[in-house]
């Protein structure tokens, strides 16, 4: 299991033994989100420090920190296949990302506020994001086009999931 913190690091835990395995440590102010591979063979973190970092959990390195944005990392979410990484930022974009080389292959724009959530379907075919401008957006990860956008939320989109058996 991973956890994230006030106190500026990510931590992950063996359920059977009960006990901390590894302390994650880079991050310069709170961590927000963090998120497993499918594999288990990565780990993201978010941050309001404005980073997304993916960590080798059996070691604790880091392998890659994504930076380069003006507010805070709310949100990651892994794809199926764990080939990419979703991020919901606070300067009202959604960033996607190669797991591997942290290379950035999209970022969508158009909202009005904070990108709170992310999350990818069964199939990869759509990407999710919620937002404080109160709606949800659907969009095509390959090529970053807007599908959907669901409105009828009052306030801010907080989370987003699809169901198991959603295309």
């Amino acid at each position: 299991m991973a956890s994230g913190s006030d106190d500026h690091t990510a931590r992950l835990w063996d359920l059977v033994m009960r006990d901390l395995q590894q302390t994650l440590e880079g991050h310069m102010n709170s961590v927000c989100a963090v998120a497993f591979s499918p594999d288990g063979k990565l780990v993201a973190s978010s941050s309001y420090d404005k980073t997304v970092k993916i960590w080798n959990p059996a070691t604790g390195v880091a392998l890659q920190t994504l930076d380069g944005h003006t507010n805070s990392a709310n949100a990651i979410a892994f794809s199926p296949d764990g080939k990419l990484l979703a991020s919901g930022f606070g300067d009202g974009t959604a960033k996607l990302w190669d797991s591997a080389t942290g290379d950035l292959q999209r970022t969508i724009e158009g909202y009005a506020s904070c990108v709170n959530a992310v999350a990818f379907s069964p199939n990869s075919k759509l990407v999710a994001s919620g937002s404080s401008d109160n709606t949800i957006r659907l969009w095509d990860p390959t090529t970053g086009a807007l599908r959907q956008t669901l409105k009828g939320n009052t306030c801010s989109v907080n989370i987003v999931a699809f169901s198991p058996d959603a295309g």
